[in-house]
């Protein structure tokens, strides 16, 4: 096999994940000895994230390959991409988690959804609560109005029960 048709098989990779990644993450990894990478790979493995690097010249023409262009402005000098293909904001997640403790790790930019984001933008969907906890509100959210309208009925009922009492106590009396 050439080297050529290794190069494009690399890309063939990077675009693969690209289009199946529901986000990824690219970062500037300098600075972090071996024992820091090695412990990053193991929570991002353990968050279902994908972490790997690749040469730029590799991820720009992935990125150009999958119309991602936007991504080009961010694959300049020592770049890692995290790639998630399960839950889009466990890439943000755990990078951003890792990089508060290991500050040589710099978060440069990614894509969510095949829209480029700013490191802001990581950082705010990092700031998110797991997806159990957004479904969970949710379902809260819909019960409480059906919770509000049990209570309104079981109130009118057991006034409607008071209210015959009496009406049954003033008869036994008058009888």
């Amino acid at each position: 096999m050439s080297i050529r048709e290794l190069k494009e098989d690399v890309v063939k990779e990077i675009s693969t994940k690209m289009e199946n990644a529901q986000s990824m993450i690219l970062v500037d990894y300098r600075g972090l000895n071996v024992e820091e990478l090695n412990e990053f790979r193991s929570i991002a493995r353990q968050a279902s994230v994908d972490y790997k690097v690749y040469k730029n010249t590799m991820m720009r023409f992935a990125a150009k390959e999958t119309g991602n262009e936007g991504l080009l402005d961010y694959l300049v000098g020592p770049t890692a991409v995290a790639f998630s293909t399960e839950d889009p904001v466990a890439a943000a997640k755990v990078i951003t988690e890792f990089a508060k403790k290991h500050k040589a790790m710099e978060v440069k930019g990614g894509l969510v959804g095949g829209k480029v984001i700013s490191i802001e933008e990581i950082k705010d969907l990092a700031e998110l609560p797991p997806k159990e906890v957004l479904v969970a509100k949710v379902l809260g959210g819909l019960n409480a109005p059906i919770a509000g309208f049990v209570g309104v009925l079981q109130a009118n009922i057991s006034g409607l029960a008071r209210a015959l009492d009496q009406v049954r106590g003033q008869k036994e009396a008058s009888a």
